[in-house]
């Protein structure tokens, strides 16, 4: 199937129309809100919800408490509870109970659409193979792969990656399973894994909205630097912290976020442990989804050499707080930033990276003034040009349009509902 390219204006008056009959879609994510330890996705999520037409019905199926702590959200766990115009069941995996009062739910409900919000989860997992079996009545599927297909994803648990693959290649192939890439560049990293992958939709986040005019900074000797994001080989924090050995003057940088992964941030510890004197740096904790854009709003750039971000929630938030970025090119963003939103990192070294973090320290504070204002500025044109189309009404439209059989019909002719 060929991708849906179609101009924005054109595809919001298709979407628009619509027979009259509920688009009934099944959201399965590993983490949701209250929960915010999991970073973009959640947001993500939150924002297809919001954002789908009216005559879309969804229900959500997550875990029942937040990434990193096994405590349960308190009145959530095991109960299903309205979000917005959405259902949400957060589920106890050890709790049998759970699982029976959930299934007597879902068994009674045919769905039009699977919307699963990783390759490697079990909770996408599952419900792909219970809907191959037709034990969950499921018309078609939708896989976001989150950034998981990308280089440098795959490069971390690459063995176990090829295992599941080679075993699960066949129904994440077949015609009734189709793909959300959050960009081309993403479209293009899952036809390098599944070259036979449908790619239903390529659709984005428009991002939140920028903040006024920020106010000037307090004058300060030296650039100070921020790292915000999970603690985790992904977002690439050790070459941070390398970079700032190779940075020949006064720098601070100041790290939030979760850590996700105890041994690497005990690497990470070692390396900051052996800065120079020029190099300040301080944990601060993680940050609550509210307090994200106010603390970048502190800052004279946000650095991020990310090994790869399918969207990139937090450059979003950056930016939209004239907070410029030191990114590497693994992202959406880069164009962005040529346009004036940070500085691009092309090559993943400590010397590269400490070459672009001299440029921020070594500037006037008039100049980092300028350089927050021009990464405010670039971050409106993007968004200006971002459609408003949801996530689920694309897929309904493409659904529709394509004629493809039902996962759960017979293999010729059109789906029954």
């Amino acid at each position: 199937m060929a991708d849906h390219t179609t101009p924005a204006a054109d595809t919001a008056q298709r979407l628009a129309a619509d027979d009259g009959e509920p688009f009934r879609v099944l959201v399965t994510a590993n983490y949701f809100a209250p929960g915010w330890r999991a970073g973009g996705p959640v947001r993500s999520i939150s924002d297809v919800l919001d954002t789908a037409s009216a005559d879309i019905e969804t229900t959500l199926l997550t875990r029942d408490h937040d990434l990193g702590t096994s405590e349960p959200y308190p009145d959530l766990s095991g109960r299903w509870v309205q979000f917005g115009r959405t259902k949400i069941f957060y589920l106890g995996v050890r709790r049998p109970a759970h699982w029976r009062l959930l299934w007597r739910q879902l068994r009674s409900t045919r769905f039009d659409l699977l919307y699963v919000n990783s390759v490697w989860s079990t909770f996408s997992i599952l419900p792909i193979a219970m809907a191959r079996l037709g034990l969950l009545r499921v018309g078609h599927i939708l896989v976001a792969p989150r950034g998981e297909f990308g280089a440098g994803a795959l490069r971390l648990h690459r063995t176990r990656k090829r295992i599941f693959l080679a075993g699960w290649r066949w129904m994440l192939s077949r015609p009734q399973v189709l793909w959300h890439a959050a960009t081309p560049i993403e479209a293009a990293d899952i036809r390098r894994v599944l070259p036979r992958a449908r790619i239903g939709v390529i659709a984005v986040s428009s991002g939140p909205v920028p903040a006024q005019n920020p106010a000037r900074l307090p004058t300060t000797e030296h650039a100070r630097l921020v790292f915000i994001g999970r603690i985790s080989p992904m977002k690439n924090l050790d070459l941070v912290l390398a970079a700032l050995a190779h940075v020949p003057v006064p720098v601070s940088l100041d790290i939030y976020g979760p850590v996700g992964d105890p041994g690497y941030w005990q690497r990470c510890r070692q390396l900051l442990d052996a800065l120079p004197d020029s190099a300040t740096v301080e944990y601060r904790g993680e940050l609550r989804p509210d307090q994200v854009r106010e603390t970048f709003s502190r800052y004279d750039a946000f650095v991020l050499p990310t090994r790869g971000e399918n969207f990139g929630n937090a450059i979003a938030e950056s930016l939209s707080a004239y907070c410029p970025v030191v990114c590497s090119d693994r992202t959406p963003w880069t164009s962005v930033l040529h346009d004036g939103g940070g500085l691009v990192l092309t090559e993943l070294t400590p010397s590269a990276l400490g070459d672009l973090v001299t440029r921020v320290a070594t500037a006037t504070p008039e100049q980092r003034h300028q350089a927050r204002m021009a990464a405010g500025a670039a971050y409106r044109r993007w968004r200006a040009s971002r459609a408003q189309i949801s996530v689920l009404d694309h897929a309904r439209q493409v659904i529709r349009d394509a004629g493809h059989p039902s996962l759960t019909a017979p293999s010729v002719g059109p789906a029954h509902r």
